[in-house]
């Protein structure tokens, strides 16, 4: 009985275990798949001139507080236009609001996402860093402007 309610937790949770930084990584690595992954690829490394990769990318953007609130203005506000990234690729597109999430989930997707390219020290995202970016509602375009500034003060990749 033990054994068949261990397995039905672990089904139901998709084994993650429940220790805090754990817990987020994974939860942050299924929201990933759910909502990120059909445009972005599972890998996160995109499709070449529709969507841009993340992977080694968003850790080095996010680097700076600047960089971090630009990132965590895109899922909060979206991002609409043509976008080059450093690798030489341009995108043109629509990437949707993930407002709907909470802010709990959107800083595990952010730390995720963050933390595709392997590097030792990434940025991670809290949820109090999402709460205060909340506050402040932008559209799409705007959001691009802030990229465009960020890009002119530090080059994005």
């Amino acid at each position: 009985m033990k054994k068949t309610v261990l397995a039905l937790l672990a089904a139901l949770t998709g084994g993650v275990g429940f220790s805090g930084a754990a817990h987020a990584a994974a939860d942050g690595a299924q929201l990933y798949a759910t909502h990120c992954a059909m445009c972005h690829q599972s890998s996160g490394d995109g499709v070449p001139g529709q969507f841009p990769p993340l992977k080694g990318r968003i850790d080095k953007i996010a680097a700076s507080p600047e960089g971090k609130t630009y990132v965590t203005h895109v899922l909060l506000n979206g991002l609409a236009g043509s976008l080059k990234a450093a690798a030489g690729g341009s995108y043109m597109g629509y990437m949707p609001s993930m407002s709907s999430m909470s802010d709990e989930e959107i800083a595990a997707l952010l730390t995720y996402v963050s933390s595709l390219s392997g590097a030792a020290s990434t940025p991670t995202f809290t949820a109090d860093d999402i709460k205060k970016e909340r506050a402040t509602t932008l559209q799409p375009g705007v959001v691009l402007e802030e990229r465009e500034k960020l890009n002119a003060a530090h080059p994005l990749p």
